[in-house]
């Protein structure tokens, strides 16, 4: 990706034992301080049916320097959770893959 134009990431987030409900929870509010945020087109979180400690978020941004605005940004709700709070309820790092979004239903289409 050359840093311009729209971009999409797939992360999976697993929660320590027992905490996939709070965690999913938490990336729900998250979501709720991103709507209307400028360059967010899509932020949907998912909770795994076979294993409840799963986590996914689909995003879908505008471009990077949209997602980057979104990461450095304060909180819409100050008491909402923070990035820290968010890591401390994984049992390791969270997997990431980027990808380019093409359009489909739910997402704005590129025109493709």
């Amino acid at each position: 990706m050359d840093g311009t134009g729209r971009i999409g990431r797939l992360m999976t987030m697993r929660a320590q034992p027992g905490r996939g409900s709070e965690l999913a929870d938490a990336l729900l509010r998250v979501a709720e301080g991103l709507r209307g945020f400028p360059g967010c087109e899509l932020y949907l979180v998912s909770q795994d049916r076979s294993a409840s400690d799963t986590v996914r978020v689909t995003e879908v941004w505008a471009d990077e320097a949209a997602a980057q605005a979104a990461l450095a940004a304060p909180a819409a709700d100050p008491t909402g959770p923070s990035v820290a709070d968010v890591l401390a309820m994984l049992a390791g790092p969270p997997e990431r893959v980027d990808v380019v979004p093409l359009g489909g239903v739910g997402a704005a289409d590129t025109g493709r």
